[in-house]
């Protein structure tokens, strides 16, 4: 199969390969030249036979808005696009629409993997007609992790990107609880080596996990994460959690106090937020701040 790619980044770099190692033909398209097999949206779409399947991975927000405008222009009826970005479910819908009105399929698609998505695969999460999923099947296919499980139709257009904010949420409060234990082990003067209760977790224990192995690595190259600032960003996904918590009268407790508490660490050092910090840049590659 061909597929146009929009975005070779540090997510989308690394599913070219694993596409191209499961055989199919993928041509990228991203602004830094080094990166790119073509050097315009038009020539990624010229460049394939239709009916044509282009997946974009680009930022949310306007980088995505504007080249799926583009790509409206310059694809035929028949062909697809799919959101492999971060976009909140609200702009699928949108999207759809927009894209409707000219013939042009589009699938959403939320990706879990991070930096390690190239050798485990990534998990998806994707929304849209099955007539347009059934078409993005094989690409699906490369990308997700071996075995029967790790991707899902979730529903309708919105869906996967529904399903991966609310992964991420989770996420938030998951992290979170490493992180207050982590600090809690450190200040008391009885335990001596935090680290190494970390690591027999990692056998036999209910709260075993891929955080807690990506916790014992950051732990590993920085015994006591000195040399990072309690700092940690937030990508907009647990906000927008919190938000349609709201809208729909759920209570989500851990997954806002967990988003509010990285609010507070850009008001002060916070230990906790040096584990968060920690995590974000074993699972993802998101930047650090050292400590100065």
């Amino acid at each position: 199969m061909e597929l146009g790619l929009v975005g070779l980044g540090k997510m989308g770099g690394n599913m070219r390969e694993r596409i191209r190692r499961a055989g199919h033909t993928v041509i990228g398209y991203d602004r830094n030249r080094d990166l790119a097999d073509v050097h315009s949206l038009k020539e990624l779409v010229d460049s394939l036979q239709g009916p044509r399947v282009v997946w974009v991975m680009v930022p949310a927000g306007a980088a995505t808005q504007s080249t799926i405008d583009e790509l409206a222009e310059l694809l035929s009826p028949g062909d697809i696009v799919v959101d492999g970005g971060n976009s909140r479910w609200t702009d699928d819908e949108k999207h759809a629409e927009e894209l409707k009105a000219k013939g042009i399929g589009f699938v959403d698609c939320g990706v879990s993997g991070g930096v390690w998505g190239l050798e485990n695969g990534y998990a998806l999460m994707y929304g849209g007609d099955a007539e347009h999923v059934a078409k993005v099947q094989p690409i699906f296919d490369a990308l997700k992790p071996e075995g029967d499980f790790g991707s899902v139709h979730a529903g309708k257009v919105g869906a996967g990107h529904f399903a991966k904010m609310v992964h991420n949420g989770i996420e938030y409060a998951m992290m979170q609880a490493y992180a207050e234990g982590w600090e809690l082990l450190e200040k008391v003067d009885s335990v001596t080596d935090v680290r190494e209760v970390f690591r027999s977790w990692q056998e036999g224990t209910v709260i075993r996990s891929w955080l807690l192995d990506l916790a014992v690595n950051a732990l590993n190259e920085d015994e006591h994460l000195d040399g990072l600032r309690g700092f940690a960003a937030d990508s907009g996904e647990g906000r927008w959690t919190v938000e349609a918590a709201i809208d729909n009268a759920v209570p989500l407790p851990a997954i806002t106090a967990s988003l509010f508490a990285r609010f507070s660490s850009r008001q002060e050092d916070s230990p906790q937020m040096k584990m968060i910090a920690a995590l974000r840049n074993q699972f993802g590659g998101h930047a650090v701040e050292s400590k100065k």
